[in-house]
């Protein structure tokens, strides 16, 4: 005797709950991801388009129309770009370690989960006081502590370029500023890695506890390895927002225009584009402000080529 096969039952009508359904919700969610991106990309090129048509030309502009008597714009924007470069790679210097070094606190080393969501929720506090305090608290705080400080490193370092030069007397100096960056983008830094250590698989950090390895040997073979990319992009998203600070540098920092220096304890130090831009647009005026936008279209360029090379970066990160 055949078997009986049961009838199949009809197929439902898709909705908008079922994973291939087309209904209205599905679509009014698609279609606003999209319009969201589409308008993220908008602003961007708008962006860059205001930057090029009213900065563009003022790379050719004479002396007379840049601002502090530069003969050239490349004149006064290199020492500017370089100042930038400098004061975030030293901010970034000071930021990395400790902000892994929190967020393993928070993650892997806090004795309880409530600890360590406390010590995330401080520092996600931390990101949100204004730049102008950590300019107070360094031109105010930090800068006299550290003047005995820069004595010293010239007294005994003087033998690097970094401490040749002779110590200021006011702490102005660009490794104070660095240092007031530095702290600033570590909470954003943080967070990521926390996020990315996070992530690790439990079972892999069971594994290397079972096979004997202490807490900091599982760190350093499961925990680290497998964030190398979080680690990475939280450095780039920190070097970024170091490239644009602007109040908390223009008030910490005793800048001269046209300096390339890596003296990071004199009282004369290369300045940053975005400070100088802040310091520079109240007296500028006509082609000055252009230039002054064309200062901003070169911070631009450099901001997108750090953020392209840190994905790449974290490309070779995830492969590894």
């Amino acid at each position: 005797m055949a078997p009986v096969l049961a009838a199949p039952k009809p197929a439902l009508p898709p909705t908008g709950d079922t994973p291939g359904g087309g209904g209205a919700g599905e679509r009014a969610f698609s279609w606003g991801v999209r319009s969201a991106a589409i308008a993220v990309a908008a602003i961007l090129v708008g962006v860059l388009a205001f930057l090029t048509i009213r900065g563009g030309p003022s790379m050719f502009a004479g002396a007379g129309d840049l601002p502090a008597r530069a003969t050239s714009f490349f004149q006064l924007a290199g020492p500017l770009a370089f100042g930038s470069l400098w004061v975030a790679a030293i901010a970034l210097a000071f930021a990395t370690l400790p902000a892994v070094g929190v967020a393993l606190a928070a993650t892997v080393y806090a004795p309880s989960p409530r600890f360590g969501r406390f010590l995330g929720a401080v520092l996600d506090l931390l990101a949100a006081v204004p730049s102008v305090v950590f300019g107070l608290w360094g031109l105010m705080v930090l800068a006299p502590l550290m003047t005995p400080v820069y004595g010293w490193l010239h007294d005994h370092l003087a033998f690097l370029p970094f401490f040749s030069g002779e110590p200021s007397v006011t702490g102005r100096t660009a490794l104070t500023a660095g240092m007031v960056v530095g702290v600033m983008i570590l909470p954003i830094m943080a967070a990521i890695c926390r996020e990315s250590f996070a992530l690790t698989p439990p079972a892999l950090m069971e594994a290397a506890t079972a096979l004997g390895a202490t807490r900091w040997e599982m760190v350093r073979t499961a925990v680290l390895p497998t964030a190398r990319s979080g680690i990475v992009a939280g450095g780039m998203l920190a070097l970024g927002r170091a490239l644009g600070e602007t109040m908390a540098v223009a008030m910490v920092l005793s800048a001269t225009p046209f300096l390339i220096s890596f003296n990071v304890i004199s009282p004369e130090n290369p300045a940053t584009i975005a400070a100088f831009i802040a310091s520079a647009f109240p007296e500028s005026a006509g082609r000055q402000v252009d230039a002054l936008i064309g200062l901003g279209l070169v911070l631009f360029a450099i901001s997108l080529l750090a953020s392209i090379a840190g994905r790449r970066v974290a490309r070779k990160a995830v492969a590894r």
